[in-house]
């Protein structure tokens, strides 16, 4: 039984994720900015961190988390999946390493600057200029789709999931970003629901695949019949 499935909620979700990704990166290179200036201008650095802080607690870390998540669910919820292309198998694992290092290193480092528990630094610049190259690279990758299929891709493809899922991918955003808001600091709860629930079709989709025959049923032969005139 095939699942239909509206190309405009897709379209939307591809939209979104463009838009989430290209503010991320923008924030990000406005953080450079920033801090950079703290470095070079003491007088200012007061001003420039608290700027910085403020920029990254309220709109880089949700364009972050928007831009991952969309990211995410157009990989697992299309025939793209996560691990079929190289270059989605790459994006997948530079968002992980960018989320990771936004979260843990260079976000608690910023906040003690901006609270005068410490000082700007070449690698806090570094790092997070690394994040922008590493951000323009993803969006290269997304144009050109180098590489071809990995190894281990099934021949299969796998199932494009209905079109609930896109336009609940919508709205966990704004969900979250909500959230956030009102709580003082980032919440991808619903966003982190949806991945789950999505890993779970993913492997539902792949079980119902390896049940498949393998080969296409042969058929049967004709019955015999006179032969007409």
């Amino acid at each position: 039984m095939t699942t239909k499935t509206s190309p405009r909620w897709r379209q939307a979700v591809v939209w979104l994720h463009v838009v989430s990704s290209v503010a991320w990166m923008s924030q990000a290179l406005a953080l450079v900015v920033l801090m950079s200036l703290a470095l070079t201008t003491p007088a200012q650095a007061p001003a420039a961190t608290s700027m910085a802080e403020k920029l990254d607690s309220v709109l880089l870390a949700p364009m972050a988390n928007a831009s991952a998540f969309t990211g995410l669910l157009l990989a697992g919820a299309t025939a793209w999946g996560y691990f079929r292309h190289w270059w989605v198998l790459t994006k997948f694992v530079l968002t992980l390493a960018q989320l990771y290092a936004g979260i843990f290193l260079l976000s608690p480092r910023l906040h003690d600057v901006a609270d005068g528990a410490a000082e700007v630094a070449w690698p806090q610049i570094a790092g997070t200029s690394l994040m922008v190259s590493a951000l323009a690279f993803q969006v290269w990758l997304s144009v050109a789709k180098p590489g071809k299929k990995t190894s281990w891709s099934p021949s299969v493809k796998p199932p494009t999931a209905p079109t609930w899922v896109f336009v609940a991918g919508l709205g966990a955003p704004a969900v979250d970003v909500t959230a956030g808001l009102a709580l003082g600091f980032p919440m991808p709860a619903a966003e982190l629901i949806m991945l789950i629930g999505l890993l779970g079709f993913e492997r539902r989709g792949r079980r119902r695949r390896a049940q498949r025959p393998s080969g296409r049923t042969p058929r049967s032969a004709p019955a015999a019949s006179s032969p007409t005139a």
